[in-house]
């Protein structure tokens, strides 16, 4: 069983890989097929998707920062999403159902209420999936969008709690005590080293999180994203995470196949399942114009509305508890399924082109934002080379280019924390996303004289549209990238980049050409 599910998972992921679409589409349309054919999931399955779904709420907290959930156009966009998305689809599902569109419509208040209120999540693992995929977690617009995520998980909790009964034992108390273990396990992860240790510690301190909060009757997920908001101000925190990134999405690949063993749909369940599609994009404007009351810029707001904008599993969560308590039918809990992954399909294959859609639209995007809101660009002033990302290699790039056009040279830098700390250390960096638009034009109407442009951005997908945008505002000069694989790197020869370096086979000419004086 466990061979043909891998195989049949490849085999599709593979096959939608080839048509453009993320690989998670195909590992849904996986379950689904699996089941069709009338497999069931081994508990190594199930328990497989529990893990990664685990690793990932770890894995969150090593990139969150507690104040963040704080901000009002996190909590107050959270809960007043939830509370307006239920009201209105109770309020369309009673008037169809009144209409006679479909007798699954023809259902008590209450139970439209569950549904709502169920369907009003957004998707961790989704949301998560797509923001790693354009790095673009440490940016404002996907900061937002874990935040609100966060702050819906919370949501869930006291929802589970309240429903099943299950009061947290009087020793949850004590969990508040971890906080005052921050210091022994910061020395922990400092002494551990970089081989293996490292990636068995966060396996340790995911999964101990999560028995732990399981142990005092609450949700395990919580623990596990706690244990990482611990270690998230370490300096090894960005390394726990890389070591992890690989298990993490090969035990996701388990959840996008548990959800279509969940039940198969028929027929007259269509007309449901297109209604609840359909209202994703009341799902959309809900989280866009909710942001831009909360003085988020336009264009943050666009894009943490569209990487929201999706079913979440705990959709299922509730549906499943809700059949067993006899509130909802099993219908429904097919209905939920199916909706759900097709708004991850959507989501992943719109999100991929949400930036260039952005460029060709955003003054009928920004128009509604409040006055204030929008972002002002810092010009870099005398630059003549700018290094896009800095991380470890575009820093390191900075600092061999520097000694010889000193302040000629700029880095731009999506995460604002990490601008400061460089200014702070006497670089010349300013804040900006090179995948956005309105970045490149501010450059383009005030610096006419940008020589050379420099990719160091983790994220291939990020390059590519980085790349789109410098062509569409008609940027003339040289560029040069960097790559991780071969295939990368002729694909971005392809798309006009003048040098691109493959930083794993040439690092060895770098190691080389610096240790070439010892000789002399």
């Amino acid at each position: 069983m466990d061979f043909v599910w891998i195989l049949v998972a490849f085999l599709c992921g593979f096959a939608v890989k080839q048509l453009g679409m993320p690989p998670l589409v195909g590992y849904l349309l996986a379950g689904f097929g699996l089941n069709a054919a009338g497999m069931q999931p081994d508990s190594g399955l199930n328990r497989l998707a529990d893990l990664g779904i685990t690793l990932m709420l770890f894995t969150i907290g090593l990139k969150l920062n507690i104040k963040a959930l704080l901000k009002t156009e996190v909590w107050a966009t959270s809960v007043l999403h939830t509370g307006v998305w239920t009201v209105l689809l109770v309020g369309i599902m009673t008037l169809l159902g009144w209409l006679g569109i479909s007798h699954y419509l023809d259902i008590s208040w209450q139970t439209q209420l569950l549904i709502g209120f169920a369907l009003s999540f957004s998707s961790t693992v989704c949301v998560i999936k797509m923001l790693e995929e354009s790095s673009e977690l440490k940016a404002r617009h996907g900061k937002i969008a874990v935040g609100i995520l966060v702050i819906q998980d919370i949501v869930a909790v006291i929802f589970l709690v309240a429903s099943t009964g299950k009061v947290p034992s009087i020793m949850a108390f004590g969990l508040l005590g971890l906080w005052l273990l921050k210091p022994m396990l910061h020395r922990l992860v400092s002494r551990v080293g970089h081989d293996e240790l490292l990636p068995l510690l966060g396996f340790f301190l995911a999964l101990g999180g999560a028995e732990l909060f399981t142990l005092v009757h609450m949700k395990g997920d919580l623990g596990a994203l706690l244990m990482g908001m611990l270690l998230a101000s370490h300096g090894k925190s960005a390394e726990i995470y890389k070591a992890l990134m690989g298990f993490k999405d090969l035990f996701l690949i388990g959840f996008f196949l548990s959800i279509g063993f969940t039940a198969l749909p028929t027929l007259d369940m269509a007309v449901p399942v297109l209604l609840l599609t359909l209202l994703l994009l009341l799902k959309f404007v809900l989280f866009f114009v909710l942001m831009l009351k909360f003085r988020v810029s336009g264009r943050a707001s666009y894009l943490s509305a569209l990487a929201l904008t999706n079913f979440s599993e705990f959709g299922l969560i509730v549906a499943n508890l809700s059949v067993a308590k006899g509130w909802l039918s099993n219908d429904w809990l097919v209905i939920i399924a199916v909706a759900m992954s097709l708004s991850f399909v959507i989501s992943a294959a719109v999100y991929r082109r949400a930036h260039h859609i952005y460029a060709l639209r955003k003054q009928q995007i920004n128009r509604y934002e409040r006055s204030g809101a929008h972002p002002t660009y810092e010009t870099p002033v005398q630059a003549e080379v700018l290094i896009l990302g800095m991380g470890r290699v575009g820093k390191g790039a900075y600092k061999a280019l520097e000694p010889d056009y000193g302040h000629r040279v700029c880095g731009v830098e999506s995460d604002p924390e990490r601008v400061a700390y460089l200014k702070d250390r006497g670089l010349n960096v300013v804040a900006g996303d090179a995948d956005d638009m309105e970045f490149w034009e501010s450059i383009g109407m005030v610096r006419g004289d940008i020589r050379l442009v420099m990719m160091a951005l983790p994220s291939h997908l990020e390059m590519r549209s980085t790349l789109e945008m410098l062509r569409l505002s008609g940027y003339q000069g040289k560029i040069a990238a960097v790559a991780r694989y071969d295939d990368e790197r002729q694909e971005l020869l392809n798309l006009g980049v003048d040098v691109v370096f493959n930083y794993y086979s040439e690092v060895g000419a770098g190691f080389a050409a610096e240790s070439r004086h010892l000789l002399v």
